[in-house]
């Protein structure tokens, strides 16, 4: 048996009702001996003094063996834990925010020594080898282990090549019982190389990366737990090691991992400075402000300076009594008792304790081991609360991802990808122009969506329009108009009823506004054109007159026919642009068409305006002719009419035979002269012709120049996009119009990785 003999000064027990600090060293180390093998024997005159029964509580609890943790009742869920590590291991933090435990702080606040006494691992310091990335360390409880085991991997940064991340992924260190300083810095050099990171001053590599090194620490006595140790933040740049611009990226990095609103965020900061002035202090705090989600961290208390420690004692104190996270009290091992290679972390941690004023913090704010309780417990819940919406994060992103790949389109590397692409959308092009032409509407939602794209009902009313503005305002002239009618008010006309922006303005005409035809004035033009061009016909005219007057009476012709055809070629072209942007959903594709069939479509729009200005000499300046047996019908129609016009007046009603007039009266009607009867004639005839040449005009408009040119002839806009040219495009051209630019290419890299880890991930919580 082994006796400790505590030897306390008789006048101990009048000044303290505490244990000395040397007995509680001794009962310290009491822990360390099987409590069988424990006998305290008290040598002192007050055997029976309040602090012998605080002695032998203590030594009574001591010699208690203290019951194993169990898995079981250990208040982690292994299942989901596990599952959030694996997320991270998918890569799936990088778009979805995930449950994490954040340690930040300045370079020199004492976060290594935080971390080494969480994961008993030795990080080395002179190197800076830890402090250039980010590093996720993972504590599981495995059973089926009998001692500890190390492995360590490299999640990559979303944001590098593709190839360099699957080089990085295929790093690993596994097989490791512990990571010794010499075992440790070897690693940190892999991972420095694999990494790309500067090993020497001005070798021209970057300092700090962010990708992420992952430590998976399992053995059977160890807590399920996860921990991200950031680089520490710092504000004075290091001649050819960092940089302003690597200050600013360590900064960026703490603040995107705090932002996270399931982050909980381990602020560590030392004790001997103004705490209150800490950058980290400050950052936690604009992104967390009512520290719901901060615990903060103090270490190095052994360097306060005497006098201050109240202070401290009492921040942590009442920090801790206003329902936050608060603060807890770590102090590490000293530069001097590391270098000493003797003390045990844990132990001196015990004692500095039981020192004044350390002893007043209470023991569940105090230690490594209080704070692994509470990093545990608030890991835990913060994973159970929140799995639920991380699964269905997981599911948006990953459909998200979808959908802006899916409006990429296919892939486009290579010739016959490319011209698959074409084809597909040549095709579903060509399928809803026949719908549109044959008005069949309701077999595609675009109809309803664009009235502009039922292009059949738009060049059906323009047709009708044209037809009636010809009609109303194409003669100069009106017919059969003389003094003595009632005035009809004087009418205009746009020659444009559809104006649009268009980039092919170049061709198309303005528009203007058109008159309605003079009224009163047909006879005496008739007249006056007929007496200076007579010659020595008897009884009839020159038949030139009829051309120079039907030139004259149909002037107004081409304003409304320009005019009608620059709309029914923007009706066209709209409709081009809007279906092609319909069926091609790639932007650049769809441009790239449009720019390469710019200039056949012009051609064709030129075609069918050429056709128009071909109709128009026809008609105004060719030899009047028509076989159309309409014309004699009209003219007699006409003459008929002035005849009854003139005898109305005479006739005679009541009698049993209807309406009469008297012969007499019929033949007195006749007596005009010859100019006179003449340019009657001529106006029955130009007003007979006019009637047929403007509704032969109307039709072979419409026919030709619109529906042959425009819509359905075989060089119509809509069938230039056909399976016939993409097949006949080149590689040059395929690649020029189809292929990707580097920025998708890129763009789809990124987003095939981001669907593979989410689709990872999504396979890891559906588990």
């Amino acid at each position: 048996m082994v006796v400790v003999v505590l030897r306390l000064p008789v006048n101990f027990f009048f000044h303290s009702h505490f244990p000395s600090p040397s007995s509680t060293i001794l009962l310290g180390h009491l822990e360390h001996l099987p409590p069988a093998l424990i006998e305290v024997q008290f040598v002192s005159s007050y055997s029976t003094s309040p602090v012998c029964d605080s002695l032998s509580m203590v030594t009574t609890a001591v010699m208690a063996p203290k019951e194993p943790a169990s898995a079981g009742n250990s208040l982690a869920d292994p299942t989901l834990l596990r599952k959030i590590d694996e997320l991270y291991a998918c890569g799936v933090g990088e778009y979805v925010d995930l449950p994490q435990l954040v340690v930040v702080g300045d370079q020199s606040s004492g976060k290594s020594s935080v971390l080494e006494g969480l994961t008993k691992v030795n990080f080395p310091r002179d190197s800076g080898l830890c402090t250039r990335f980010m590093t996720q360390i993972i504590f599981r409880r495995e059973l089926r282990l009998s001692d500890r085991a190390i492995s360590a991997s490299i999640i990559p940064s979303a944001e590098i090549d593709p190839n360099e991340q699957q080089r990085m992924r295929s790093w690993r260190a596994s097989g490791l019982q512990s990571l010794r300083p010499n075992e440790f810095m070897r690693t940190m050099s892999e991972v420095h190389e694999h990494m790309g990171l500067s090993i020497a001053e001005d070798d021209g590599r970057p300092t700090f990366s962010k990708s992420v090194l992952q430590l998976v620490i399992e053995g059977p006595n160890e807590n399920h737990l996860t921990v991200i140790d950031v680089p520490g933040i710092f504000k004075n740049t290091t001649s050819g090691r960092t940089t302003k611009n690597d200050i600013e990226l360590v900064r960026n990095m703490t603040l995107q991992c705090i932002a996270n609103p399931l982050s909980i965020i381990l602020a560590v900061v030392p004790a001997n400075v103004d705490i209150a002035t800490q950058e980290i202090i400050e950052l936690a705090r604009d992104i967390d402000p009512e520290e719901l989600r901060t615990m903060k961290i103090i270490t190095k208390p052994d360097l306060v300076d005497k006098g201050a420690e109240d202070k401290i004692v009492k921040l942590i104190n009442e920090g801790n009594a206003k329902g936050q996270m608060g603060w807890l009290l770590v102090r590490n091992l000293s530069q001097k008792e590391m270098d000493d290679g003797n003390v045990n972390r844990d132990d001196a941690e015990m004692m500095f304790h039981e020192t004044l004023p350390w002893y007043h913090v209470a023991s569940e704010n105090y230690g490594i081991e209080a704070l692994k309780t509470r990093l545990q417990e608030l890991h835990t819940m913060t994973v159970r609360r929140e799995f639920p919406k991380v699964r269905n994060q997981i599911t948006q992103r990953l459909n998200e991802a979808k959908e802006v790949l899916s409006a990429l389109g296919d892939k486009r590397d290579k010739p016959e990808q490319q011209r698959r692409v074409l084809l597909q959308v040549v095709s579903a092009f060509q399928e809803i122009t026949q719908l549109a032409i044959s008005t069949n509407y309701g077999a595609h939602r675009i109809f309803d969506e664009n009235q502009f794209v039922r292009l059949a009902t738009l060049i059906s009313t323009r047709n009708a329009l044209f037809s009636d503005d010809i009609d109303s305002y194409g003669n100069t002239h009106a017919f059969g108009s003389k003094e003595g009618d009632s005035p009809h008010a004087p009418k205009t006309t746009s020659s444009r009823k559809y104006r649009e922006s268009l980039d092919i303005g170049e061709i198309l005409t303005e528009g203007e506004l058109v008159e309605g035809s003079q009224q009163f004035t047909v006879f005496p033009w008739i007249k006056e054109t007929y007496e200076n061009a007579r010659g020595f016909e008897i009884g009839t005219f020159n038949h030139n007159i009829v051309s120079t007057l039907m030139k004259k009476q149909t002037s107004k012709w081409p304003a409304l026919s320009w005019g009608y055809i620059s709309d029914i070629i923007s009706y066209v072209h709209v409709f081009v642009q809007t279906v092609l942007q319909e069926v091609c959903k790639n932007r650049q594709i769809c441009g790239r068409i449009l720019s390469m069939l710019r200039e056949n479509l012009i051609q064709s729009y030129t075609q069918a305006i050429s056709m128009v200005d071909f109709l128009l000499a026809i008609e105004r300046e060719g030899t009047p002719l028509t076989m159309n047996h309409y014309l004699n019908d009209s003219l007699e129609k006409c003459r008929q009419k002035r005849l009854q016009d003139e005898v109305s007046s005479k006739s005679l009603s009541g009698c049993q035979h209807g309406e009469v007039i008297r012969i007499s009266d019929l033949a007195a009607q006749h007596h005009m002269s010859n100019v006179d009867h003449t340019v009657q004639d001529i106006h029955d005839i130009l007003e007979s012709y006019y009637r047929v040449s403007r509704k032969r005009f109307v039709d072979n408009i419409c026919m030709q120049a619109v529906d042959h040119y425009l819509l359905t002839g075989p060089g119509a806009p809509m069938k230039l996009l056909s399976s016939t040219w993409v097949n006949d495009l080149t590689v040059e051209k395929l690649e020029q119009i189809a292929g990707e630019e580097a920025g998708t290419k890129s763009k789809r890299r990124q987003l095939q990785m981001r669907i593979e880890k989410l689709e990872a991930g999504r396979k890891v919580v559906l588990l």
